[in-house]
């Protein structure tokens, strides 16, 4: 569904690139490739080996990036960043990647993720004497990394990484080594791949296909490498690993041609469908997924379901981005400017919808009414995620629980809600075992804490202690 519209937004995009002399112009590639994770904002900072340097700006990359700004980025590496509003708010001086001058050297940061402790340290650090040039928890570990003193960068950014909770991964640039961190839950995907002799990191493993890198492997929860002229080395700044990554990365935000440990998106999905077909089957003629992201569990059902697939709905890709208008009802008229209904495939016939999860409901309800003015008989709505009923704090957009109907409703009071015949979603057990990532043990969960309210780190608000997880 159309996260934009309904309050589930993308999360952020990372690149990295070191040992390449068209850094710059191969990092606007891989962000190209990233840009579903974030459309308000884009940036690239490089180095020479002597000095950074950085452009970014608001929109879409092709747009910051379409007065020859790249032909002033020279350098040997690069790191870049596609953003989307989770913490701080918007801006120009929120977008990444953020730059910081000082006597010792130049520091660049790309942040994915969000701080669930940013708002203690940011007063801690104030209390210190810091100076915030933005609203952003990202600048938080540049103030971190200052204050841990004389010490070699790497000590002073493993002290650092240990001082904040949350999800994030991190590519942090100096002129003479760039910087990658994943948090100890791995909530977020990054990895690792080769560009000749050059080193490539990124959110997402479709940035390698597009810049034409070779896939290594994942970056570990808490790992961070070192990259620079001497090669690459691998270090631990934390012993303490809980890997569970976001379920919604599989469900939603990935990209269908990623793999995300060892594990295609886009096969995923199809599980998904696979398993939804088989745990709320219904007599229909029609199986239709609401573009783009449930396309691939749509096939999935009609698969196992023997119902034939069709292409129900028509995206329109040249509107703009919708999420950015201030109202919530600015955003739901955004539905009929991005949807249409094929109304020779929908009309008089009973319509299976596969959709990848519902927020708001308001988004659904619409849906499902455009599918009925088009002559649909039935629609019957099947969800490839449980439903959402807890706020996320790892940089999803969906901040508190009052604004997720599964909070508060039934099933059976949604589907009356949003207007449809029938609506069911996937189980857990059906969503994890349709990943099929090993879940025995605690090294390789899920976090799964939007369906469950188990989350896997404490969680604060403000200076208070609202969520424990032991």
């Amino acid at each position: 569904m159309f996260a934009e519209i309904k309050g589930l937004n993308e999360e952020c995009g990372i690149f990295g690139i070191w040992g390449h002399t068209d850094a710059a112009q191969i990092s606007y590639y891989g962000l190209h490739s990233l840009q579903h994770r974030g459309q308000e904002g884009a940036g690239i900072v490089v180095t020479d080996g002597q000095k950074l340097e950085g452009a970014k700006g608001l929109g879409l990359i092709t747009e910051v990036f379409s007065k020859g700004q790249l032909n002033d980025l020279n350098g040997k590496a690069a790191i870049g960043h596609v953003r989307y509003a989770t913490a701080g708010g918007g801006g120009y001086e929120n977008v990444q990647p953020l730059l910081f001058q000082s006597h010792t050297g130049g520091l660049a940061l790309a942040h994915n993720g969000n701080l669930v402790n940013a708002n203690r340290l940011r007063k801690d650090l104030e209390m210190q004497g810091s100076i915030f040039q933005t609203t952003s928890d990202t600048e938080v570990l540049a103030h971190l990394i200052k204050r841990n003193g004389s010490a070699p960068l790497k000590d002073c950014i493993k002290a650092s990484l240990n001082m904040i909770k949350g999800a994030f991964a991190y590519l942090v640039l100096t002129e003479d080594a760039m910087y990658v961190a994943l948090d100890p839950n791995g909530f977020r995907p990054l990895a690792l791949a080769k560009l000749g002799d050059a080193y490539v990191v990124a959110s997402e493993t479709c940035a390698f296909d597009v810049v034409g890198a070779k896939y290594i492997r994942d970056i570990n929860p808490g790992e961070l490498l070192i990259i620079s002229d001497e090669g690459i080395e691998s270090d631990q700044f934390t012993s303490t690993i809980d890997h569970t990554i976001c379920s919604m990365e599989y469900i939603y935000f990935s990209r269908p041609d990623s793999n995300i440990d060892n594990i295609n998106v886009h096969a995923a999905r199809k599980n998904m469908g696979r398993v939804l077909a088989n745990e709320s089957p219904v007599e229909a003629d029609v199986v239709i997924g609401v573009p783009d992201s449930s396309i691939s569990a749509a096939i999935g059902y009609a698969e196992e379901s023997g119902i034939p697939y069709e292409i129900g709905l028509i995206k329109n890709r040249y509107v703009g981005r919708t999420f950015i208008q201030p109202s919530q009802e600015l955003r739901e008229q955004g539905v009929k400017m991005k949807l249409s209904p094929v109304r020779s495939i929908v009309e008089g016939k009973r319509v299976v919808m596969v959709d990848d999860s519902i927020v708001r409901g308001t988004t659904s309800r619409r849906i499902v009414q455009m599918l009925r003015d088009a002559g649909a008989s039935e629609v019957h709505v099947r969800i490839g995620a449980p439903p959402i009923k807890n706020p996320c704090y790892y940089g999803i957009d969906t901040s508190t629980r009052e604004e997720l109907i599964a909070a508060s409703k039934t099933v059976a009071e949604m589907c009356e809600e949003i207007g449809a015949d029938t609506l069911e979603f996937i189980s857990l057990e059906g969503l994890l075992g349709a990943i099929g990532r090993n879940h025995a043990g605690p090294t390789r969960g899920q976090c799964t804490a939007c369906f469950t309210g188990c989350y896997p780190t404490v969680i604060y608000d403000e200076n208070e202690l609202v969520h424990s997880h032991n």
